[in-house]
């Protein structure tokens, strides 16, 4: 059997590229698109990127792709701000987003904590963490306390959708989610080394059920 056909949503968002390159890493020749037949037609889609949650949403609207995405039934992946995107609002421009995970709030790490002895949290969230309580075959092969990278100001807070938790600043949050054929990670599996490429080739091998 050869690879699934992999497409990642085109949209004003950053870090397309290097998510390209890490799916042939892993032997996959994806196709980038914002058409709504082709990303129907694909076996997998990835929505990844960095930007900001009003701007990308309202682009999101203009496009149509925000009537596209949540219906969608292939396994998809979102990533960093696609995560952020699937869930039901974001602090981050006070918008509401694409509900795929339903009362799932995205907020802001707060740079002062309510513990005034504790240190000032350093915002946004950028470098190696790890990952804990894994609950899924997205991360096969991985073991609790492996690394990833982040990098983020907002975050989703304990979630019944979580399938993977990360601790900063004395804060657990959500840093993986999955609602039936939607997958989501806050961190970059394309910049996560060894790791993020696991993680990358399980899902593009996901059997979806």
């Amino acid at each position: 059997m050869g690879m699934p056909k992999v497409a990642i949503v085109r949209y004003n968002a950053g870090n397309i590229c290097s998510v390209v390159n890490a799916l042939r890493r892993v032997g996959v020749e994806p196709v980038v698109t914002d058409d709504a037949a082709e990303l129907r037609a694909a076996e997998r889609v990835v929505f990844p990127g960095q930007g900001a949650a009003f701007a990308t949403m309202a682009y999101l609207r203009e496009s149509g792709l925000d009537k596209v995405i949540p219906t969608l039934t292939q396994p998809v992946l979102g990533i960093c701000i696609g995560q952020q995107l699937l869930c039901a609002h974001s602090a981050e421009g006070n918008v509401d987003c694409l509900g795929v995970f339903p009362e799932t709030p995205v907020v802001r790490f707060p740079e002062k904590p309510a513990d005034a002895s504790a240190a000032v949290l350093k915002v946004p969230h950028i470098g190696w963490n790890t990952l804990e309580e894994l609950k899924s075959p997205l991360f096969e092969g991985l073991s609790a306390g492996d690394y990833v990278y982040f990098v983020h100001s907002f975050y989703v807070p304990a979630s019944p959708y979580a399938i993977a938790t990360t601790e900063y600043g004395g804060i657990r949050y959500s840093s993986a989610l999955r609602r039936g054929n939607f997958y989501a990670t806050q961190f970059h599996p394309e910049k996560s080394g060894a790791a993020g490429e696991r993680i990358l080739s399980n899902f593009v091998h996901l059997c979806h059920d």
